[in-house]
This record gives C-alpha cells, structure tokens and sequence, in this order.
C-alpha cells in the first residue's frame, strides 16, 4: 500500500522510507543495530582529568560507558558536559586536584540484546535517557545503543558536525586496525592509506565494498580487497554505515 501511494505520488521517497523504517523496528533487534563492545568508546574510572579530556574531545562523542577493571564491568556514564565545570582546571591546580569522576557519574542502563527496536525507542522515551548498554544471554557487554541509532533506523543517516568532519570518518585503533565510516570518499581513503582504489564505479568506500560482497552485507561478515580487510560493524538494509579495516603486515 505505501509503494502504490509512492507510485501514485502521495508521498515522495523520503516520506516512503521512513514509513519503512518505522515498520521495520517492529523486526529489528538491538543486536541488529548496536554498537559493537570491540568499537566501544570507554572511559576508566580511575583516570584523571588529563587523561579523559583528549578521549573526550576526539572521539566527540556526548556520553561515554565508564569501566571498571574491563569493560563488563560498567560502572555508569559519563556525560561530556559533566566535565565542563572543571574545563578552567590547569594541571595542579586546586580544582583539577579535587576532581573525582565519581562525583560526575550517572547510573548506567543495561538491555538485552534480543530486545526489539521499537520496545527500545519507548522506553528511551519512558526513561529519558540516551544509552543502553547491551548485554548477552550470559550477561556480559556485548555493546552500546543510543537513541540516535534507533532514529537512523527511520529517518537515515543523521551526520553531526563530527561525521562532517574528516577527521572523524577514519579512526586509528591501533597500528593495523582502523574504524571507518561507510560514506568516507574512495578519494580520501585511498589519500589516508596510500591505496589504489579507483574511483571511477564508486565515490565511497562503503559502495566499493557492497559491490565486491555481490550483496548488501550484515554486521560481521568479512570481505579482503586488495591488502585490505573489510569487517562490517554496522549496517542496515540500505547501505553500510562503519566498517573495521584491516591493514595486512609487512
């Protein structure tokens, strides 16, 4: 009924796509949209101003799992805008001595991965919160879910003015590994990598690897081209959002 009002044009693509998307998050679980725990942005608890305010500021994220002595163990979430009033603090000074992320600490929501993404969006709505975090059937973490995630399920991708930023599209893990958003330019990945990778058929990375899938991959599947492993971290059944990419040693 919605493609023929489509077709009949009582409504444009838009409007057609997020009445698809609001249905499809009667289907979808939060597994199907979570953050992965390997792509977690955490903080620990007993780090210092010093070592907080660059994760902080670079991840550009708002809320961050705070950890204990792993990262099943969650012992709240820190908000980014806590850290304000401690943002006049220079090294040594009085106040920056005092702080205590215990003090800033806000109590942390755990759901099960099986939930349903509608069922979550009411109770983000219920709870007024942001985050949950996702658990396994055994109880561990399994990863993180925000409100933003469950919204891009029905209006598509939304970019701030962090995605906006090239800095953001690719993150360094560590010397092998790096997180990189499904939109990133061919032109720009190939810039960071010193890659090959022609850009002719497609402008993003994300578009490249869909293409040598054959199919619209799911959130684990794996694909190698050219020196580079392509691991899908997040998609939906329209494009691939993050991809970990694998650099092949010397």
């Amino acid at each position: 009924m919605l493609q023929e009002a489509r077709d009949s044009q009582l409504m444009d693509a838009d409007a057609l796509a997020m009445f698809l998307g609001v249905l499809e998050t009667d289907e979808l679980q939060v597994r199907d949209i979570m953050v992965p725990r390997s792509q977690m942005v955490v903080v620990e608890r007993d780090w210092s101003l010093e070592q907080l305010l660059p994760v902080v500021v670079e991840s550009g994220h708002s809320r961050f799992p705070v950890i204990g002595d792993s990262r099943d163990e969650i012992l709240g979430i820190l908000l980014a805008k806590d850290l304000l009033r401690f943002s006049s603090s220079l090294p040594g000074s009085g106040e920056n001595a005092r702080f205590d992320l215990d003090r800033v600490l806000r109590p942390a929501s755990f759901v099960p991965e099986s939930k349903r993404v509608n069922v979550l969006l009411k109770d983000f709505k219920r709870g007024r919160s942001h985050m949950a975090i996702v658990v396994d059937e055994y109880g561990g973490v399994a990863g993180l879910v925000t409100i933003e995630d469950v919204l891009e399920q029905i209006v598509g991708e939304i970019d701030d003015e962090y995605d906006d930023d090239d800095a953001a599209r690719i993150l360094k893990q560590d010397d092998r590994r790096f997180v990189v958003h499904g939109l990133t330019s061919i032109e720009e990945f190939n810039k960071y990598f010193g890659s090959h990778f022609p850009t002719e058929d497609y402008d993003t990375i994300g578009g490249l690897v869909v293409h040598r899938f054959g199919h619209m991959p799911k959130r684990g599947e794996s694909v190698r081209i050219e020196g580079f492993g392509f691991n899908v971290q997040r998609a939906d059944n329209r494009r691939v959002l993050q991809l970990q990419v694998t650099v092949a040693g010397e």
